[in-house]
């Protein structure tokens, strides 16, 4: 999977019904309920700072609660490596935030700074384990001077924390539920189902748009991971979800044998070059060792279908999935 900072994800929460499902499936607060949904806001997400640094990767919205607006900034977070130092930096942010937000006199009836509700969404492989508050990573100093230390939470959204641990329901058809899913698909099987039941959801006109995001982003950050080389350029006219799914469904079925025949001439074309039976049982060998090599490079099958459709032991396919991960 593709972690780098994608503008087809971004895409994704700039759409009010994803960021809709957001808010109503994983903020678990009281406050949620008494929001005006349909009021969701999209803003300008670029605030400088000083030295005219400008903060254009995260996505800001706002959405009434009675008469105020409550902001919603969502940071995006791509890395692979937990950033200990998060906590600093959303606090950072939320004070360019308010910043613009009193330069253009955007504040409370009763003349104060508006709520704001900072998000991370986090995809990486490894657990958040990093201060949920600023006030965590400032030392704490007896006599009274603790008093002063910033005091800021922010919201975190581990995806693969929440994949292992959430009870999946399609009843409840919450798109990010089925994003966070697809980031942590179990094979190609499962993310075709998951795209599959997008489609369904997403079926109405005034969803166009979305389905559209949806098959960019899918294109864009799953396909490499599945898709021959030399078929890559068959994908890129296709804009709509459902197209995008009907075309995935009908080639995922010739994919694992077009690899296993792949491996098994390189493994035979070994063997004759080397003249020898013992050469050919080599080749044939290294011939299913490439077929389980193409899979784990360009597949997310697990290690146990694989070594059925690669007639390996899983073993041999543990050991060549931990090379793979140890190359440079």
């Amino acid at each position: 999977m593709n972690h780098q900072h994608d503008h087809s994800y971004k895409l994704l929460f700039s759409e009010p019904r994803v960021v809709r499902d957001l808010l109503t499936g994983f903020v678990k607060e009281e406050w949620i309920d008494r929001l005006d949904l349909e009021s969701l806001e999209k803003v300008s997400s670029t605030f400088v700072t000083d030295d005219l640094r400008d903060r254009e990767g995260d996505v800001i919205w706002r959405v009434r609660f009675g008469d105020d607006w409550v902001y919603v900034y969502l940071l995006i977070e791509f890395q692979s490596t937990v950033d200990p130092f998060m906590a600093l930096r959303i606090m950072t942010y939320v004070g360019l935030l308010y910043q613009e937000l009193v330069k253009q006199k955007k504040l409370t009836s009763n003349n104060k700074l508006p709520p704001v509700l900072p998000i991370v969404l986090y995809n990486g492989e490894r657990r958040w384990n990093a201060a949920l508050n600023v006030s965590s990573l400032v030392q704490s100093v007896p006599g009274g001077l603790e008093h002063y230390r910033p005091d800021l939470p922010y919201l975190l959204l581990d995806e693969g924390a929440i994949v292992a641990s959430e009870q999946w329901s399609i009843e409840t058809q919450n798109v990010v539920s089925a994003i966070f899913r697809l980031e942590h698909h179990r094979n190609l099987q499962d993310a075709i189902d998951l795209i599959g039941l997008l489609v369904h959801w997403l079926q109405a006109p005034e969803q166009t748009r979305l389905r559209r995001h949806f098959a960019l982003w899918v294109r864009r950050i799953l396909l490499p991971s599945w898709v021959p080389e030399n078929e890559g350029a068959e994908w890129q006219p296709l804009n709509d979800l459902n197209e995008v799914h009907n075309m995935l469904s009908e080639r995922a079925k010739q994919w694992p044998d077009r690899w296993k025949q792949e491996g098994i001439e390189a493994g035979r074309q070994e063997g004759i070059e080397a003249g020898r039976q013992e050469g050919i049982e080599a080749g044939r060998q290294e011939g299913r060792r490439e077929t389980a090599r193409n899979m784990l490079e360009r597949t997310s099958m697990d290690d146990q279908t694989i070594a059925d459709l690669a007639e390996l032991d899983v073993e041999q396919i543990r050991q060549l999935r931990d090379e793979l991960q140890s190359r440079p």
